[in-house]
């Protein structure tokens, strides 16, 4: 039997009812935008996380935009960002007027670090974004220090942190402000887009509520006091998410069995397991290896029917839409582009399937290695 990337079915059939009562809970209320389920599930969301506020969104792009427009950070403003994320941490930046900084990454967590962080800040740095890639949270008391050195806000960009935590604490609580998408393929996802911010601060809280809303007055209905944009959370992905939430942890559980056998099973093999900081617990979203010959070798994984995915083959800073951007070399970033290769990984993944994946990759792997052993 083929081994899919991803299996949402085996963790929808665990809650079934769950989901088809949120579907008629919200269909019978008709709370379809806003409402009893969006407000539920924020406030289970910031319990969850760890924080006193959370703002359900339309997705994890509009969080990341409104958390730097609620900063307000815009036009003049320069936000650090690494390089090898997906596009949408770059593209909230420039939504804002604001210029994105892309830098590089450790070679071993593929994360930004405090060091990148301090080399790139300039008298126009207004923030930087770090991202937990992979579900692996980035060093951020190192990162913080250096921001509160420089003066600069730090938004944790979580789209695939649910759960991770930093020595103790959960990701997007560790900072100014903390985003999440709830796109459906994330350790918690909707049946559709949706996203969230969460805080400490109030006032950050009531400017996203307001921006997220037309910039409608929270006192005021009928009076706008920002230009804002319609960026909601629906009723529905609400509901759902709150279905799922108490599965999570069990679920991130699974993930991490799943990780502990592929770093056992691949022990030998010239497939580098992108590495875990120590004081990290990862939600483990993806299962990330480093491999030569990396587009011949996943050619090889689909003849053996093993689905597998790339995060992400072109880094931001390479990619047409930024090519007004100023031209940088970044190094570690464009070499792992054409190395990443990630492995099936949800949380109904058994041993013995992950031996399968590993098996498929060790005969994938074989003939590259044949290549690159010296003559005689």
């Amino acid at each position: 039997m083929a081994i899919p990337f991803l299996d949402l079915p085996a963790m929808h059939a665990e809650v079934r009812g769950e989901l088809d009562a949120a579907w008629r809970s919200v269909t019978a209320s008709c709370g379809f935008i806003g409402g009893a389920a969006v407000e539920r599930f924020e406030s289970e969301w910031a319990a969850y996380c760890g924080t006193r506020h959370c703002v359900g969104v339309s997705d994890g792009t509009a969080a990341l935009e409104l958390a730097l427009r609620a900063l307000g950070i815009g036009a003049g403003d320069e936000v650090i960002v690494p390089a090898n994320t997906f596009i949408a941490t770059v593209e909230a930046v420039v939504a804002t007027g604001a210029s994105p900084v892309m830098v590089d990454v450790d070679p071993r967590t593929l994360l930004l670090t405090a060091e990148h962080v301090a080399a790139a800040c300039t008298p126009r740095t207004a923030a930087v974004i770090p991202v937990h890639l992979f579900g692996q949270p980035v060093d951020m008391d190192a990162v913080c220090r250096v921001a509160a050195r420089a003066g600069i806000s730090v938004i944790e960009d979580a789209a695939q942190a649910h759960g991770a935590t930093w020595k103790d604490r959960r990701a997007g609580g560790l900072a100014d402000i903390g985003c999440f998408s709830f796109y459906p393929g994330k350790n918690l996802g909707a049946f559709g887009d949706a996203g969230a911010v969460v805080t400490n601060r109030r006032e950050l809280a009531e400017r996203i509520r307001v921006l997220a809303n037309h910039g409608r007055d929270l006192n005021a209905g009928e009076r706008h006091v920002r230009v804002g944009r319609n960026q909601r959370l629906d009723g529905l992905q609400a509901a759902i998410l709150s279905a799922k939430l108490p599965r999570l942890e069990d679920w991130n559980r699974g993930r991490r069995r799943a990780a502990e056998a592929y770093g056992r099973l691949l022990a030998g093999l010239p497939a580098e397991m992108v590495r875990v900081a120590e004081g990290a617990v990862s939600s483990h979203h993806l299962a990330v290896v480093q491999v030569d010959g990396r587009d011949a070798v996943r050619r090889a994984m689909a003849e053996r029917g093993i689905g597998t995915g790339i995060h992400y083959a072109i880094p931001c800073h390479r990619q047409p839409a930024l090519a007004d951007l100023p031209t940088v070399s970044l190094p570690v970033v464009e070499r792992a582009a054409g190395r990443i290769l990630s492995l099936p990984m949800f949380p109904h993944l058994d041993d013995a399937r992950v031996a399968r994946v590993v098996a498929a990759l060790a005969d994938a792997l074989a003939p590259s290695a044949r290549m690159l052993e010296p003559a005689g």
